[in-house]
């Protein structure tokens, strides 16, 4: 009989486990306390628990965890980057953030990507597999071990594409929510995704409260197509429809993020265009200085440029803001450490 994935129980599904192995609800209770609020990585260290439960645990579960391969701490502000090693050898990346609010962990939800955008490294060498719900808790859990603090708020931001992980993302969101554990309220949550429409309407349909932050990068299909293959699928206005609703439904303010690509998106005429195509949506505009990946060829903007694009954007009424580069000096945007280590492991083959 194979064990059991332990931390992607939710509480209900833990004490009915529990209860078909002979076991009293409070032992349910007390281990669920230990995994998700003391987020230990092993049995042994329940230390309230008999050794011989802690056995029958063992025999019947395991706990998924992430063990750090490599850690990496910016002299400028104080981002960590961690590059874990899962149980089965893959490699993912997580990123915590120290702002004056509390401490904000980048979460990856995919080994790999799908989506092929051009800018980004996170899909070079293609998508591996999903994460288990216990597999994206884990970077939660073993960024707090490693840095004796509590996380304060998660983005699902990092490798990969949430939408196209929807099922263990959702129950992702359901255990660290949950009061039993971690406790993030879902207004303190972030999911990134570049557009799988469908999905938007699901989770319009669960009405989360989370914030759902939008990979737009281009005003209209011509130059989207080009760079973000999932255009080809689901265009600029249909993808733009869903935002309206799922902004007019929630109540919730959608943040969109336009990475500033040199010759790409950033002329004027790319400004006045996105102005007015977000015209009447609830919604923020997050310009990013894009990241330069040694494999694609795409530069990001100069200053000046993106500074006159915000002006344009705010001339219209817009709500725009220049994401600050944090950690600049150990390469943060997800997927570069996991691609130099691909190559290390293939060079010493």
């Amino acid at each position: 009989m194979s064990k059991k994935d332990i931390v992607s129980l939710n509480f209900e599904e833990l004490c009915e486990e529990f209860k078909e192995l002979g076991l009293p609800k409070f032992r349910a209770t007390q281990v669920y306390d230990w995994l998700h609020k003391k987020c230990v990585s092993s049995f042994e260290d329940m230390t309230n628990i008999s050794k011989d439960m802690i056995r029958f645990l063992s025999d019947n579960f395991v706990i998924f965890s992430c063990t750090i391969e490599k850690k990496l701490v910016s002299q400028y502000d104080n981002t960590v980057k961690y590059l874990f090693t899962l149980p089965d050898g893959e490699y993912l990346e997580c990123v915590v953030m120290d702002y004056k609010y509390g401490h904000t962990i980048c979460v990856s939800t995919q080994v790999g990507c799908k989506m092929g955008c051009a800018f980004c490294a996170s899909g070079i060498g293609g998508f591996k597999r999903h994460l288990a719900p216990s597999e994206i808790l884990g970077q939660i859990y073993a960024a707090q071990r490693d840095l004796s603090l509590r996380i304060s708020r998660i983005v699902l931001m990092g490798m990969g594409e949430p939408l196209d992980n929807y099922d263990n993302v959702m129950k992702f969101l359901s255990l660290v929510s949950d009061e039993k554990g971690l406790n993030i309220g879902m207004r303190h949550i972030s999911l990134s995704t570049s557009g799988i429409v469908p999905r938007i309407y699901d989770l319009l349909d669960k009405n989360l409260q989370l914030t759902l932050s939008v990979s737009l990068h281009a005003p209209n299909d011509e130059i989207r197509s080009k760079i973000m293959p999932v255009n080809n699928k689901w265009g600029v206005d249909e993808l733009l429809k869903a935002c309206k609703l799922y902004g007019d439904k929630t109540s919730r303010r959608i943040s969109f993020e336009y990475a500033m690509m040199k010759g790409v998106n950033d002329t004027p005429e790319c400004a006045k265009e996105l102005a007015l195509k977000l015209k009447g949506i609830l919604c923020h505009i997050n310009l990013i200085p894009a990241n330069e990946v040694a494999e694609k060829s795409h530069k990001r903007s100069a200053d000046s440029d993106i500074e006159s694009f915000k002006k344009i954007l705010e001339k219209y009424g817009h709500t725009v803001t220049i994401r600050r580069t944090l950690g600049s000096d150990i390469n943060a945007s997800c997927g570069q450490l996991r691609r130099e280590k691909i190559k290390e492991d293939n060079n010493n083959k």
